[in-house]
């Protein structure tokens, strides 16, 4: 009788120990540490940049922030480079990504997205003089592109598929890498959203840059990112988001960082 209370106390012991185990997610070790440290892309204006003295600007710094203050802790930016940006989350580096990441299909075999938090046209943007006028006059061109994005992956595609001798693609690291590459003629053109040509094009430091037009892509949805098995932390998220657009936030940011109406972020058809 006495080893079989004494198993009984074991037992019950070892799953206390697991359901306490299970509770700690990821949310409460946020909460707990007292720091979000969220991966943002500083090169990416104007979702994330930096100001006159350093500090991380923008919709995306705005956003974690945001984030943290209702999580009750403070925020840390980690400035992570567009191919950076999974791997800093699987590593440990950072708990969650506000980096304007595409909630591609592959990217959540690796990553658990969220609900779209913002959404992007894209557009093409083209050395002066080049004679591109549209989309399709990149066909036998040399372009190029920042690794590992959305548009990255669309314009290479129909690179390849153009299978013109005369054309190339080209990957950069970051997104100020890709626009020197065309304003110093290296490439004809890129594939940016409009957040971004537009800002570039307001800076003035880039007088050969031109903003030819739409890129035929479909609408970018973008999601926050955590680890895949993360429920509690992504449901969490999924309903801050919600929140962030009942309360208004979301077009407070919107018009702050970009100007004009807000994006729906509803998908036609599947999102209510």
């Amino acid at each position: 009788m006495k080893n079989q209370v004494t198993a009984v106390a074991l037992t019950a012991l070892v799953s206390a120990c697991f359901i306490s185990t299970a509770q700690a997610d990821k949310l409460d070790s946020i909460i707990e540490s007292g720091t979000l440290r969220c991966a943002v892309t500083l090169d990416f204006p104007p979702m994330g940049s930096r100001d006159a003295s350093n500090t991380p600007i923008g919709f995306d710094v705005d956003y974690c922030n945001d984030l943290a203050k209702t999580l009750g802790v403070k925020a840390e930016i980690i400035d992570t480079p567009f191919p950076d940006r999974i791997p800093a989350l699987v590593s440990g580096r950072a708990d969650v990504i506000v980096g304007s990441t595409s909630d591609t299909l592959e990217r959540a075999k690796t990553v658990g997205m969220t609900i779209p938090y913002f959404a992007f046209q894209m557009m093409v943007v083209a050395h002066k003089g080049k004679g591109i006028t549209k989309y399709e006059d990149l066909k036998g061109k040399p372009v190029g592109n920042t690794s590992g994005t959305f548009e990255a992956i669309g314009l290479e595609k129909d690179v390849k598929a153009w299978n013109d001798p005369k054309g190339s693609f080209r990957a950069y690291q970051t997104q100020n890498d890709t626009i020197q590459a065309v304003e110093q003629g290296h490439i004809d053109a890129t594939v940016i959203t409009n957040t971004v040509s537009a800002a570039v094009i307001k800076t003035g430091k880039f007088p050969d840059l031109d903003i030819v037009g739409p890129a035929p892509y479909v609408i970018d949805y973008v999601a926050l990112a955590a680890k895949r098995d993360e429920y509690g932390l992504i449901n969490y998220l999924n309903l801050f988001i919600q929140h962030q657009v009942r309360d208004g936030r979301y077009k407070e940011l919107y018009a702050k960082w970009v100007g004009g109406e807000p994006v729906n972020l509803t998908v036609p058809g599947v999102y209510r």
